[in-house]
């Protein structure tokens, strides 16, 4: 039986693998996306609703899948005002974890950050800590929670200093190994095929770090 999964944030870097890798995938026969603008990928499968997702709660009589991808995220170059980055990285994520448990959905994938901490002194990582604690509290029966560290690849719009802090982490990923090698930068199609991989085999932790993503995609190849 082919299951319904919705993507959050399917325009947005590593939604968009998700999207490509989720169309060709057999165990799938709808993908339902929730989004700000369209996404130029086009199939029979996609089922598209254009809202603000800051209003997501208003429309929990189509939030109903098998399972939920949440790829929102921003970063503090791009949303400098901390309000409005705390309803997009906390705000948006806690909304469709509590849609998925009105709803009964069992199973919700949450890209969130490695260093995430409600306790830490960084506001960055103290919101991804306190998202992921809300989350849990939802008490979805499969939670897994992907802590990627920076995260490379191309983006449409452009972003100057994350383009350069890319560029020296690409550098710098050649002397971390170890307990470092987590820190290593990571391409957003790792995150999209450990999702993919995750929602249907599982894992046997609910937080799942970089050097970890970057293995199941790996297995996944």
């Amino acid at each position: 039986m082919s299951k319904t999964a919705i993507i959050l944030g399917a325009t947005g870097l590593t939604g968009s693998y998700l999207l490509k890798r989720l169309i060709p995938d057999k165990r799938y026969g709808k993908i339902i996306l929730f989004s700000r603008s369209a996404t130029a990928i086009r199939s029979s499968k996609i089922e598209e609703h254009l809202i603000d997702l800051f209003e997501l709660g208003r429309h929990r009589d189509k939030f109903k899948a098998d399972v939920v991808f949440c790829c929102i995220g921003t970063t503090q170059n791009k949303t400098p005002n901390k309000e409005i980055y705390r309803k997009v990285d906390y705000g948006i994520p806690v909304t469709a974890a509590k849609l998925c448990a009105e709803n009964k959905i069992e199973n919700f994938l949450v890209i969130s950050a490695l260093g995430a901490d409600p306790k830490s002194r960084f506001f960055y990582n103290q919101t991804k800590g306190e998202m992921e604690k809300a989350v849990l509290q939802q008490e979805i029966r499969n939670t897994f929670i992907f802590q990627p560290s920076l995260i490379g690849g191309e983006r449409q719009e452009k972003r100057p200093l994350e383009f350069i802090s890319k560029q020296l982490m690409k550098a710098a990923n050649f002397v971390m190994f170890g307990p470092l090698k987590k820190y290593q930068s990571i391409h957003p199609d790792s995150i999209a095929k450990a999702m993919q991989k995750v929602a249907v085999d599982g894992y046997e932790k609910i937080r799942i770090e970089s050097d970890e993503i970057k293995k199941l995609a790996k297995d996944h190849d």
